[in-house]
């Protein structure tokens, strides 16, 4: 029956708003709030799910007007905090030992409280000062409900509103469950946590409080206590244009080095301590990038302060920004005009973040979803660039990127290059170990079955006999390349009988890839063709 109840209750708010919003476009309805605030006030009331629904719609600057996102970014999670009986047996039902026995000292009263979760003060039996952090109980089971009559709903949506199917809007609510499900899980939060605290250890301007290792579980998380004066206090900004080059910084190591990102630097996430170091807060979103899309992010940059539409045209594409079959004369037009747009300002007066969406718009309604790691990179984007411009607002954020861009590209393609050498000494030592099996089963086959080609053609004796040498050749030239790679392993690894500091294997591999090296130089020279 509360499942009817629950149903009832989404329904009614759901199509209410839409019929509001249609008697508002035919004007048949004079409004006292706009559209947006509308879709909030309905949003707030059908409580923590459609709150982070709504909160994860904010993401979608590709397809939601300005109005829309602002007003779904202010979405607050106005919940009133649970009992400190209710936090006690839920922090001793997830960690195994008693409240005594875990800490020293347990605060009652949370220090804040929202829809998925609570945080109290607390201090470890050592003295350390921590934050818990606690989760709802049974949050899970009404995501997944009120989720489930979402998808719903919107099925029956679909059939009365066919062209709603191009915004595909099933797999935009099964993207937002997925990743709120993961920001329920406080084991993945820890795991980011210690990740982004060891990548920025002993850093002079960056600061992470760690999660606590033995206590975080699915429900639970407890980690250092740490904070200072908000990014966007006034008393900072005495050391704005230093805290700004700082933050920039650290978040060119993240996206470019690290690939792995904080995806919600807003200023209650953001503090500046009394050593004046960045304390990075809430590691609930974190967006990945992996290496071929920092490569294209770092040409969409390169191509937009270029002003090369052509080019910022193909970054886009490859990032995933634009997709399908497109018109290149229509998109290249479209980016022409944004970057017109910026021709007559100064560098510093650029927002990447702003063109970066006004790209990715650029595919509305043309069926193209864009990926949800450049969602959460376009959020980061655009809040870090109001930080950074509420620091200081002379900062030239622009120029600073593309100064410090070039060395973290570098050292990136180094890492890479790195893996591929490692893969292909993988695999070219499989594929010795593995040659003498594959051979065996081919010539068993051969056997088992036999082989039977017999091509004629009359006249053509001499292009038969040239392309039976070319093909010898390939395949001379294939087995002296096996030669040289299983040679070099058998040295590199010292594998078989050795004479003095020689492995007798490795030097007869050498000896005979060299023969065939000089057999197939010989053939070539001689036909006077390459």
């Amino acid at each position: 029956m509360s499942g009817l109840r629950r149903l009832f209750q989404i329904g009614f708010a759901v199509y209410a708003y839409l019929l509001w919003w249609l008697l508002v476009r035919l004007h048949l309805w004079r409004p006292s709030v706009t559209p947006a605030q509308r879709l909030c006030h309905t949003v707030e009331r059908l409580g923590t799910t459609f709150v982070k629904l709504g909160q994860g719609l904010s993401l979608h600057r590709d397809l939601l007007p300005d109005e829309y996102i602002r007003a779904l970014q202010g979405l607050q999670d106005r919940v009133a905090p649970f009992p400190d009986a209710v936090a006690r047996r839920e922090v001793e039902q997830a960690l195994g030992k008693p409240i005594a026995e875990l800490f020293a000292e347990f605060e009652a009263h949370p220090l804040a409280a929202a829809s998925i979760a609570q945080v109290h003060r607390a201090r470890l039996h050592d003295g350390r000062r921590v934050v818990v952090k606690i989760r709802r109980p049974r949050i899970k089971a009404q995501i997944d409900r009120d989720m489930r009559l979402l998808r719903g709903m919107l099925r029956v949506l679909l059939l009365l509103l066919p062209w709603l199917r191009r915004y595909e809007p099933l797999a935009i609510v099964d993207e937002i469950r997925a990743n709120l499900l993961k920001e329920t899980d406080f084991r993945r939060e820890a795991r980011d946590t210690l990740r982004f605290a060891e990548a920025f250890r002993g850093s002079a301007t960056v600061h992470i409080p760690a999660a606590i290792e033995g206590l975080y579980t699915e429900s639970v998380l407890v980690q250092e206590l740490s904070g200072g004066r908000r990014v966007d206090d006034p008393a900072v900004r005495a050391h704005g244009a230093q805290l700004a080059q700082a933050l920039v910084e650290a978040y060119l190591q993240q996206i470019f080095v690290m690939g792995v990102f904080h995806g919600d630097p807003h200023p209650g996430n953001l503090f500046i301590m009394e050593s004046g170091r960045i304390c990075f807060h809430d590691f609930g979103i974190v967006g990945t990038l992996d290496s071929s899309t920092r490569r294209n992010l770092a040409a969409f940059l390169l191509a937009f302060v270029h002003r090369d539409s052509e080019w910022m045209l193909d970054a886009a594409i490859d990032l995933g920004l634009l997709a399908g079959a497109l018109d290149r004369a229509e998109f290249r037009q479209g980016l022409q005009e944004i970057i017109q747009d910026y021709a007559g300002l100064p560098l510093k007066e650029w927002s990447l973040a702003e063109a970066f969406v006004r790209v990715a718009r650029l595919g509305r309604g043309r069926n193209i979803r864009i990926p949800h790691n450049l969602l959460v990179l376009m959020r980061m984007l655009y809040l870090m660039e109001n930080a950074v411009r509420d620091l200081d607002p002379d900062f030239n954020l622009l120029q600073s990127m593309l100064g410090k861009a070039e060395e973290v590209i570098r050292s990136s393609a180094g890492a890479g290059a790195e893996t591929g050498l490692d893969r292909l000494q993988f695999e070219a030592t499989a594929g010795v170990r593995e040659l003498p099996a594959e051979l065996g089963a081919w010539i068993h086959r051969i056997r088992a079955q036999g082989i039977e080609m017999q091509v004629q053609h009359h006249g053509m004796e001499e292009l038969e006999q040239s392309i039976a040498r070319a093909s010898n050749r390939v395949a001379l030239a294939l087995v002296t390349l096996g030669l040289y790679i299983a040679a070099s392993l058998l040295m590199q690894h010292s594998i078989g009988p050795r004479l003095g500091e020689m492995p007798l294997l490795a030097a007869a591999g050498y000896a005979l890839a060299l023969w065939f090296t000089w057999r197939l130089a010989r053939g070539i020279s001689r036909s006077g063709k390459l």
